[in-house]
């Protein structure tokens, strides 16, 4: 699976878009440089999965639609195509291909790196989620909804986004694509992204060779604008609609760069820049105008000035106009067809208090890519901070030294794209609120870089008078470039990755239950929204909760209490899908086991069961909870009715507090920050001696060494809830203990160069279990002799039956 989707899907990728881009460049009647196919090709795709998915009946056609489309431009251009590769081997050339793969292995490097499919910066932001559960949907069903189940997450969050003009382009065009190769979305969707900006190279390199850069700097260009911090940090958590946009605007402004290509040529030459506008508004929605606009004005410029001079007629300057509105409606169609819904929901993104992931604005200064730390949500801190800052002023003086040189070296329609651009971007910190703000510095970013560049290939061309400031170029490039990838490097180093073998559980769950739903899933984990896409699956502490059941859980992201989920709500689900975690209370007595894996365990309603009659839960105020358990079994025994309990487990909690630890392991909830090397020890005790269960409650994405009393249990890493406010359990760890007092330790190593090292690392909690300990206990209660023991024994609840 590994291969697959870091390395066969995105050579995939490569195939369908640079044959799409090739059947564009046929059907416009213009040859465009190589750099800018893969590109002009994935607006392509976008359009066809778009137009596809509008039609809910050939939606399931998608994938072969692309692959046809790519196969065509291939057919229809082959003689071409060995020309230009011939060419460019004359040339030496060939190089330039290394540029797109570095750019990919550069963004994928935490999932490379890690040697196992997964994606990065997990719980950092789940919007992905969505994002993979829409494109699976969109791909098989289409722009249909009217099936869903609005009581329960899926149904509802599919019709919350999907069904109300939420831009889909990008995930279009990544479900078409991934589900082509029958790959699993979870793991296609970080080599996606990384694609996508690999793909942006091509557009970033051919603004720097038009900026006056040699092929050296040029590259290098490339690398800091489709890498650099911000952007790098968005790719990450998953922005997939982001990467996608910033991608379109960098093709934009590379057609306005090669104009003369196009424009002049004949009527059909515009038809390559209506496609990209068209696919950044699909893939972003009506945002997408005021770049594609601040792109449209230069060329527009142009065609009034051949207008005014009479090279152009107006007769011909009209088709030109009518041919590219043509494409641009016909590409973007879904999304003018319900233009009053795509406008609110721009309106409703923009006008949003809601900063999503961010505790704090983002600082403008983060759009020149530079910012040397872990996050790009925080400052940099020590020397690191001033370091950046210098780095950025050294960014910011080149910038606006390339803008000028740029006007005065005979590049206006260069100079104008990169001011319009940065104007769009100070009317959105004008008028944005922190979120939008955010997203448009991410999108604006690469424009800036390469606008410092323009500085750099200004010193080397002997701009500046003073001869000597030439051999600064140099130093100037490899600074900006060092700074990049040192920036990247920060990030990597504390991603933290999806837990591959529990999504792959979760999958072999939902294949083997598939259409037996709906299921009820108790764990917070909304990435299970696409794992368990077949069993309509319910989340009480998810975003879109369960209304008949989100009492069940104390809020979104909280842990799930089923002994206190109301019964008639609870047997509306044939399944029940729980943690192996041995100190949450099992579902009630109607529901039977039916599966146990390492991490999840599936129950399932009896035939034939109404469930409990009335329950009670212990806990609360000691006196009041003793008589209404009392009160159950004297109905009980008036009625005739079993009374039925869940015993609870033999837990042996671990006090860890209590304790050695190291100094900087600070506090946090109930646990600890393992914030450096160290190691925690602490002593317990067990009443029998025996083989036990040992179980870690945390967020573990570094590796932690686990032993007790001297002896090595296992090593501990990448395991990670859907939570990071909500400790993870992992285990069972087995061990085999004599009675008495015992030591655990858990210990944090040195640094290592393994991706996310500096990723999670919280300990809450430890405890014991007996081994082979049931999932669940069952003890039917005598009514008659209940009433006076129940309080002193220990039930996760009580119920009759």
């Amino acid at each position: 699976m590994f291969a697959q989707t870091v390395l066969v899907y995105p050579a995939l990728l490569a195939l369908l878009t640079l044959g799409a881009g090739l059947l564009v460049e046929r059907a416009s009647g213009v040859q465009l440089p190589a750099a800018l196919l893969p590109m002009l090709g994935a607006a392509a795709l976008i359009a066809l999965s778009q137009l596809c998915t509008y039609v809910a009946a050939i939606a399931p056609a998608t994938p072969y639609v692309l692959a046809a489309a790519a196969c065509a431009g291939f057919a229809l251009s082959g003689t071409a195509l060995r020309a230009r590769a011939q060419a460019a081997w004359r040339e030496r050339a060939w190089w330039v291909a290394a540029l797109p793969l570095s750019c990919y292995a550069l963004a994928l490097a935490p999932v490379l790196l890690s040697g196992r499919a997964s994606f990065s910066s997990y719980l950092a932001l789940a919007d992905s989620a969505v994002h993979m559960a829409g494109a699976d949907y969109l791909v098989h069903h289409g722009q249909s909804y009217a099936h869903l189940d609005l009581r329960n997450s899926y149904g509802q969050m599919i019709d919350s986004y999907y069904n109300s003009s939420y831009p889909s382009g990008a995930d279009t065009l990544f479900g078409g694509s991934a589900l082509l190769l029958r790959v699993p979305l979870i793991w296609a969707f970080q080599p996606f992204c990384a694609f996508m900006l690999a793909a942006a190279c091509g557009p970033a390199w051919a603004i720097g060779r038009a900026c006056g850069l040699n092929r050296a700097y040029a590259a290098g260009a490339a690398l800091c604008a489709t890498l650099g911090a911000l952007v790098y940090g968005y790719e990450l958590v998953g922005s997939i609609k982001e990467i996608v946009a910033l991608g379109m605007i960098l093709e934009l402004g590379a057609l306005v760069a090669v104009r003369t290509r196009w424009l002049g040529v004949s009527v059909r030459g515009a038809i390559p820049f209506a496609l990209v506008a068209a696919a950044g508004v699909s893939a972003l929605g009506i945002g997408f105008g005021p770049w594609a606009l601040a792109a449209a004005a230069v060329p527009a410029v142009v065609l009034a000035g051949d207008l005014r001079a009479g090279r152009k007629s107006p007769r011909w300057a009209l088709a030109l106009l009518l041919c590219a509105g043509v494409a641009a409606a016909v590409a973007a169609l879904p999304t003018w067809a319900d233009l009053s819904g795509s406008v609110h929901v721009a309106e409703t993104i923009a006008a949003t208090s809601n900063p999503g992931n961010l505790r704090t604005p983002l600082h403008w200064e983060q759009v020149f890519g530079l910012w040397l730390h872990g996050s790009y949500k925080q400052l940099p801190t020590g020397p690191a901070r001033p370091l950046s800052y210098a780095l950025i002023a050294l960014a910011l003086g080149a910038g606006l030294l390339g803008v000028v040189e740029l006007a005065r070296r005979g590049r206006p329609a260069m100079a104008a794209w990169l001011l319009l651009t940065g104007l769009v971007l100070v009317a959105l910190d004008l008028y944005g609120t922190t979120w939008v703000d955010a997203k448009g510095l991410t999108i604006t970013s690469p424009i800036v870089v390469l606008s410092a560049w323009a500085g750099v290939g200004a010193l080397a061309a002997g701009a500046v008078r003073v001869r000597a400031l030439r051999a600064v170029a140099p130093a100037l490039a490899l600074a900006l470039l060092a700074g990049t990838l040192a920036s990247d490097a920060a990030q990597y180093h504390t991603s933290n990755l999806a837990p591959t073998a529990r999504y792959e559980e979760l999958r072999s769950v939902n294949s083997r239950f598939a259409h037996r739903g709906p299921a009820l899933f108790t764990d917070f984990d909304e990435y299970a929204l696409y794992q368990l896409r077949d069993l309509d699956v319910g989340g009480p502490n998810f975003v879109f909760a369960p209304p008949a059941l989100a009492s069940s859980a104390g809020g979104h992201g909280l842990p799930v209490e089923l002994q206190r989920a109301p019964l008639r709500a609870l047997l509306a689900y044939p399944l029940v899908i729980t943690r192996v975690d041995p100190s949450a209370a099992p579902p009630p007595a109607a529901y039977a086991l039916l599966w146990q894996g390492r991490y999840y365990r599936v129950w399932g309603r009896r035939p034939g069961a109404d469930g409990a009659l009335a329950r009670t839960v212990p806990g609360g105020d000691g006196v009041r909870a003793c008589a209404r358990q009392q009160a159950l079994a004297r109905l009980a025994s008036a009625r005739r009715l079993r009374l039925v309990a869940a015993g609870t487990p033999e837990l042996v909690r671990i006090g860890l507090h209590r304790g050695r630890r190291p100094r900087g392991w600070g506090r946090q909830r109930d646990g600890f920050v393992m914030a450096r090397p160290g190691r925690l020890t602490a002593s317990f005790a067990v009443r029998r001696s025996g083989s036990w269960d040992l179980w870690l409650q945390g967020q573990f994405m570094v590796r932690v060494a686990v032993a007790i009393d001297g002896r090595a249990l296992a090593s501990v890493e990448g395991q990670l809830g859907g939570n990071s406010l909500v400790p993870d359990t992992v285990g069972p760890l087995a061990v085999r203990l004599d009675s008495g007092v015992h030591r655990l330790s858990v210990a944090r190593g040195g640094l290592r160069l393994a991706p996310g090292d500096g990723g999670a690392a919280v300990l809450d909690g430890a405890f014991l279990t007996p081994a082979g300990a049931p999932a669940r206990s069952l003890r039917e209660l005598a009514p008659a002799l209940a009433a006076g023991t129940l309080c002193t024994g220990r039930y996760a609840w009580i119920a009759l039956a």
